[in-house]
C-alpha cells in the first residue's frame, strides 16, 4: 500500500497531508486559502473532522454547519458533503474503514 507522506493538490486552494494509517482508521491535515472549497462528494466511510484554524462551512446532506477553531463535525458514511473556507485555515478528518482510495494513490 502507497502511503502519501508529503502534501499533494486536492482542489483548487485546497492541500492534503495524508498520515500512514492504522488498521481500520486513518487521518489526515487538510489545509484551505480562505475561500477554498472542498467540493461536494460522498463516501460509506465515516469522517470526524477537527479544526485546528479557520473557520468553515460545511454542508451536510443540504444542511449548513459553521465549524471553528477547536470543534468538530460528524459525517456519517454516506452522507453527501462538502467544506468552504470562510477564513484560511486547517482541519484534521478522520476516517473508518480506511479509504483505500486515497491510500492507494
Amino acid at each position: 500500500m502507497s502511503i502519501q507522506l508529503n502534501w499533494e493538490a486536492a482542489e483548487p486552494g485546497v492541500k492534503r497531508k495524508i498520515f500512514p494509517p492504522g488498521d481500520s482508521i486513518m487521518m489526515m491535515e487538510v489545509h484551505f486559502e480562505k475561500g477554498a472549497e472542498g467540493y461536494e462528494h460522498s463516501h460509506p466511510h465515516e469522517q470526524l473532522t477537527y479544526c485546528l484554524r479557520g473557520k468553515f462551512e460545511f454542508t451536510i446532506d443540504g444542511e449548513k454547519h459553521i465549524v471553528g477553531p477547536g470543534e468538530t463535525i460528524f459525517i456519517p458514511g454516506g452522507a453527501k458533503h462538502g467544506a468552504k473556507a470562510l477564513e484560511a485555515g486547517a482541519i484534521i478528518d478522520t476516517f473508518t474503514p480506511l479509504r483505500n482510495d486515497l491510500l492507494n494513490r
